[in-house]
């Protein structure tokens, strides 16, 4: 099937350096700055389908061909599987998903005691990994687990590596996404996980963006590894786009948006995108005009000397996760 038969419009090249996530549009209740000003009034279930079916659209026919989902993002597993169910030629997707967080909110948005909880256990993996299958109709081409950090099992626990083994050797690419600190720290523990003499991990996707480049280092040795390397985050849950870059820490992004022209937004996922090490960079766009706006970049070439006037935005990396996780879900 063409971008076109998606659309309605003509489409134009694949977009290989951007993906689609799906955290923003799967779930009524996220962290991600001014989301209440893109999403609809009434976030039902029906709205929510229909709102990640449309920006799956507009992805695909702007050629995007990296759709990335979760267990724990509410139901966006779901509306993926239904679209890719209902569009069976566009085989030239990529989707990856991930695995180790359970949603609990019961698509609530106050009054939870929390939207998600970890586990990474065997057990949380066998029925997870059942569940993704069945609601996307397939394995999903990347398998991660969610969220690691340097004390998870998911580094250390054997039978949990076999499993994840026998998921690789029937096709699918195993990784991990990172958070926290010390991203820096869980590559590299990850690059050292061997089953059988042969690496387990073959992707990470982690948070980098100017605000929080700490990872960078291990992300190119990982990529120099033969990674797929996924950059998530890469506007900062929202305070590199243009209405919430307001203040002096973001004051370097905002001059040189307004000397070239670009969106802030734009220019964080084109920073992003310039890293020699990225393979994909993810737009976590919550409608289909701000994913436009995010696709930009693809025509954005960013400069030597630009990438070191925006390393003054650079905050120490326990200041910047400790802002994260200071945001309020809504």
């Amino acid at each position: 099937m063409s971008a076109a038969s998606v659309s309605g419009h003509p489409a134009g090249p694949p977009v290989t350096r951007f993906g689609l996530g799906t955290a923003a549009s799967g779930r009524p209740g996220y962290i991600n700055l001014g989301r209440e000003l893109d999403l609809p009034a009434d976030r039902t279930v029906e709205a929510m389908r229909e709102r990640t079916h449309r920006l799956l659209d507009a992805a695909y026919a702007a050629g995007v061909r990296y759709f990335d989902t979760a267990r724990s993002y509410g139901r966006a597993e779901e509306f993926v599987g239904e679209w890719l169910a209902g569009h069976p030629a566009a085989a030239d997707l990529t989707v990856g998903s991930k695995w180790g967080y359970t949603y609990t909110a019961g698509w609530r948005t106050s009054g939870v005691a929390a939207h998600e909880v970890k586990e990474h256990s065997v057990a949380v993996f066998d029925r997870q990994v059942g569940e993704t299958r069945a609601l996307l109709g397939r394995y999903p081409d990347l398998y991660l687990v969610h969220s690691v950090t340097p004390d998870s099992p998911a580094l250390t626990d054997p039978e949990l590596h076999a499993r994840l083994a026998g998921l690789a050797a029937e096709g699918v690419r195993v990784g991990l996404s990172t958070s926290g600190p010390d991203q820096a720290g869980t590559v590299r523990a990850a690059l050292g996980v061997t089953v059988d003499g042969r690496p387990l991990f073959t992707a990470v996707q982690s948070t980098w963006n100017p605000l929080e480049p700490s990872a960078a280092p291990a992300l190119a040795e990982a990529h120099a590894a033969g990674w797929w390397v996924v950059v998530k985050e890469a506007m900062a849950n929202g305070r590199l786009a243009d209405r919430n870059a307001t203040g002096p820490d973001t004051a370097a992004l905002r001059a040189l948006a307004a000397r070239t022209g670009h969106g802030s937004d734009a220019l964080a996922l084109a920073v992003a995108a310039a890293q020699p090490w990225a393979d994909v960079v993810l737009s976590g766009a919550a409608s289909p005009e701000q994913l436009a706006s995010n696709l930009t970049a693809t025509g954005i070439a960013v400069t030597d000397g630009e990438l070191d006037e925006l390393a003054a935005l650079a905050e120490p990396a326990e200041v910047y996760w400790a802002k994260r996780s200071a945001l309020p879900w809504g």
